[in-house]
């Protein structure tokens, strides 16, 4: 059934049909700046894009606000594989701001999550104002590093030497760098399983998209034989009197131990005709930071990456383990989802975990856009409490609760969605 969201006309919000597909892509498009795609991205897009899992909303024959969600897996603190919404290709139309329409689509979106049974929706956010309200919170971050590769050294681990490095065609050898990738996703929360297709991502290549740089380059690493790394990048030529100043623009690194990683980097800083090294959306606990020579010179920002937004609370929070011991009781604001209001005891530790209803009192006073935020680890409840957003009532239960969140690598999300 549609729903009348102004009185001025008939505005409906329902369910996308595959014969709108063009018109609703379009004015996504158009809510994101209006730039066309190449058509390989659209078609990539349209490949992936979940028709049943998208709503729109229609103001007669015009779409003028658009939502959809991706089937994800999302790993979890202690390895588990969660269904979680990727919510996606948000936008309303500018002609048709502040009428409720964004509130309607969140609305809709996070009770059909509810109904498909999933406990988690996750986003990236271009605005991160937006979602907030919406019970989302920020829980994985990402670096960006621009480094000075004529000023900065590397010192690499034993081993480093054993490896070899190898050209490829990215294409060539997609399989054997998704097997790398998949080997990953078990060990750092944060991190999606690769659903059908979503491999093509990877390999996206429009020239509109390279700002000057190169197409797409990869080099394997490779040790007695076997595959255990590799690199996607692009470099982007550039002079000035004084000699070259190339950029080397890093897509994609995986490695599977210490000593591969060390390689692939070196591998980086090494290439000709250039000075620096732009690498985006990489953990914040990268091992290479403890590599370089001058962490200064490497320009680090961080930025926040995924927002979580626990749609069943009790049933998200024992899909994960916990790294210490824990038994605390949750009073739990939640108006956008009441169902999850109220008090909430888990308890839990590494092998599992059980939160359900309580009458007891509460330990931790909160709202479930924190717990979204410390649900991968990556967020400290002790640090969110010193924002005066946790409101600890027992004491001692606030670094009880905030250790046991912890995971003991960050959360990563290695590409958008």
């Amino acid at each position: 059934m549609g729903t009348d969201l102004a009185r001025d006309r008939a505005v409906e919000l329902r369910a996308l049909r595959r014969d709108e597909l063009d018109v609703w892509y379009d004015n996504l498009l158009r809510a994101f700046g209006g730039v066309p795609e190449s058509p390989d991205e659209r078609e990539l897009w349209f490949s992936l894009i979940e028709i049943d899992r998208s709503i729109g909303v229609w103001d007669g024959d015009a779409c003028v606000g658009t939502a959809g969600a991706f089937s994800f897996r999302l790993t979890v603190p202690g390895g588990a594989s969660v269904p979680a919404a990727g919510v996606t290709m948000v936008g309303v139309a500018a002609t048709h701001r502040r009428r409720g329409l964004l509130t309607s689509m969140m609305r809709r979106q996070l009770d059909d999550v509810r109904a498909w049974g999933w406990p988690l929706a996750v986003l990236t956010a271009s605005e991160p104002a937006i979602y907030g309200r919406f019970g989302y919170g920020a829980a994985t971050f990402h670096t960006n590093a621009e480094i000075d590769t004529t000023r900065v050294r590397l010192s690499v681990p034993p081993g480093t030497d054993d490896v070899r490095l190898r050209y490829a065609a990215p294409a060539d050898v997609l399989a054997e760098t998704e097997a790398l990738y998949a080997r990953h996703v078990p060990l750092r929360p944060g991190m999606l399983a690769r659903q059908p297709g979503w491999e093509r991502l990877g390999l996206l290549d429009p020239e509109s998209g390279r700002s000057g740089a190169s197409p797409l380059q990869c080099v394997l690493a490779e040790r007695d034989g076997q595959r255990v790394g590799f690199v996607r990048f692009r470099v982007k030529p550039d002079w000035e009197p004084a000699g070259p100043k190339g950029v080397v623009v890093l897509e994609h690194l995986e490695a599977l131990d210490a000593a591969v990683h060390a390689s692939l980097w070196r591998f980086l800083f090494d290439i000709d005709l250039t000075s620096t090294i732009d690498a985006r959306r990489r953990p914040v606990d990268e091992g290479w930071q403890h590599l370089v020579s001058d962490l200064r010179r490497c320009r680090l920002v961080v930025r926040d990456s995924l927002h979580v937004r626990l749609v069943e609370l009790g049933a998200a929070l024992e899909a994960r383990t916990y790294q210490a011991p824990v038994d605390v009781v949750f009073e739990v604001e939640d108006d956008f989802c009441p169902w999850n209001a109220g008090r909430w005891r888990l308890t839990g530790d590494a092998k599992g975990a059980s939160c359900v209803r309580t009458q007891d009192a509460a330990d931790l006073a909160l709202s479930v856009r924190e717990l979204g935020s410390a649900y991968l680890g990556g967020v400290s409840l002790v640090s969110l409490a010193a924002a005066g957003r946790v409101r600890e009532l027992r004491q001692g239960a606030l670094t009880e609760a905030s250790v046991a969140f912890g995971s003991p690598v960050a959360p990563w999300l290695p590409h958008g969605f």
